[in-house]
């Protein structure tokens, strides 16, 4: 039977659900389809205003707006335009009764699970009403579909499930490119501060790594070790931004030792940098590894049963 089966809200730029229908379905194939749902939920930013996941039997669509986005799980013979009106009519119902900052704010799942009496009332009239009934909306978005037609997705079962079992991370598939998208903790202020100290740093050494390297090719290569010494702490300024803004697997190991090259080219500089210009370096380098460590992956939010 052509049908909705489930529909929900979810901020965008974490994933983070915040209302949901409350129907129960027990089949095998929903329950995996709810699943990876959730892993796409997370992952909402990286893609388009419109996506499908086409299934065998169930279709996920997703319409997102601002800082929320609407999904729902469909029969896979259920009408794309239809999905796509449902999918707008719900979020400006949803959009009508909550403000941004309170939507900004919440900090826990499902926080407007109260809504839940707004989508089953879409739900149920758009099971039960046909397109005809509907004709301004469905014309309206057939020709917004037809000008941008909606992401197509494709999540792969094995490798989702595998993405979801290491920490919650999603995986998803798309244009056969298959990726892990594990959620940071939000960068913080002193972060920001160590990335652009980070930045400046990598930019000293690379002016003074270069400047110098012209001399040396000149004289015969003379004091090409310092050229090495200047441009190995470059390279790893630039390393220990990528630490920071994105996960690394063996990331205290590679802190530790981008951290170690700083320190040990710096103190090898002596005599080229003064005392006080060694110290900088090599405290930017700390802060920098202090909130490499201390920046966490993001927990995974609980499903709260819904």
């Amino acid at each position: 039977m052509s049908m909705i089966f489930f529909a929900c809200v979810v901020r965008v730029r974490d994933g983070l659900p915040l209302s949901a229908s409350t129907d129960f379905h027990f089949n095998q194939d929903f329950l995996e389809c709810r699943k990876k749902l959730k892993a796409l939920s997370s992952v909402l930013a990286r893609y388009p205003s419109r996506g499908t996941a086409k299934g065998r039997d169930l279709s996920i669509h997703f319409l997102s707006s601002g800082e929320i986005a609407c999904m729902a799980i469909c029969s896979s013979s259920y009408s794309t335009i239809m999905a796509f009106c449902f999918l707008e009519e719900l979020q400006w119902e949803f959009a009508a009764s909550y403000d941004t900052t309170s939507i900004s704010l919440a900090s826990r799942p499902y926080a407007f699970l109260e809504f839940d009496n707004a989508i089953q009332k879409v739900k149920h009239r758009f099971n039960y009403m046909s397109g005809s009934a509907m004709k301004v909306s469905w014309e309206k978005v057939e020709g917004e579909l037809r000008l941008q037609p909606p992401v197509q997705l494709k999540l792969e079962d094995a490798e989702l499930m595998n993405g979801m079992a290491n920490g919650g991370h999603a995986g998803i598939e798309y244009k056969g490119v298959f990726v892990i998208f594990p959620s940071m903790e939000r960068v913080t202020p002193l972060g920001i501060l160590s990335l652009v100290l980070n930045i400046m740093c990598a930019a000293l050494n690379l002016i003074r790594g270069v400047h110098l390297a012209e001399h040396s090719f000149q004289e015969d290569y003379e004091g090409i070790g310092n050229v090495v010494a200047f441009f190995l702490p470059f390279l790893a300024c630039v390393f220990q931004c990528y630490l920071y803004l994105f996960y690394s697997s063996t990331r205290k190991v590679k802190t530790f030792v981008l951290l170690f090259s700083v320190c040990l080219c710096n103190i090898y500089l002596y005599g080229l940098r003064n005392l006080w210009q060694i110290a900088f370096h090599i405290g930017v380098a700390s802060l920098s590894s202090y909130q490499i460590l201390t920046r966490q992956l993001m927990e995974k939010q609980p499903d709260c049963g819904v």
